[in-house]
């Protein structure tokens, strides 16, 4: 299933303790942060939390943050986010497509610093930048 060319879209910033949401315009233009879902240690993908958030806004598709190696190699966060995408394709029928996020935290960081701001204690917001990141880069790339 292919995810459709207008309608918003939402960003999973897949992370052990933190999932980063994002959202974007139905006109799939721009990014913004959504917010963040907490992970309880050795638990599942916390679905219905994220299915909270698919409620409320509706999104005609779902783009997963894929953790891979520097390598560009699957390792096991990988294979643990798709294993969530797949989990959300299937519970939802929403499309899902997976997206490169090597990197996505170290841009959000670098931002927050660049703004002379402070991360100290806003893990939770980095996480929501980091899903901003992923979800603008994955929409521009589209665009291209």
């Amino acid at each position: 299933m292919e995810i459709p060319a207008n309608g918003r879209l939402l960003a999973i910033d897949w992370g052990e303790k933190r999932i980063g949401l994002a959202l974007c315009n139905p006109e799939q233009t721009l990014a913004h942060p959504l917010g963040t879902i907490t992970r309880r240690q050795g638990k599942r993908f916390p679905l219905n939390q994220l299915k909270t958030y698919l409620d409320e806004n509706e999104p005609v598709g779902v783009v997963v943050g894929l953790p891979l190696e520097a390598s560009g190699e699957m390792g096991p966060n990988a294979e643990r986010a798709r294993e969530a995408g797949e989990s959300v394709r299937s519970k939802t029928g929403l499309p899902v497509v997976y997206w490169d996020e090597r990197m996505t935290t170290a841009r959000a960081l670098n931002a927050v610093h660049e703004l002379g701001g402070s991360t100290r204690h806003r893990r939770g917001d980095v996480d929501q930048l980091a899903a901003t990141v992923l979800l603008q880069t994955y929409l521009d790339g589209r665009r291209a």
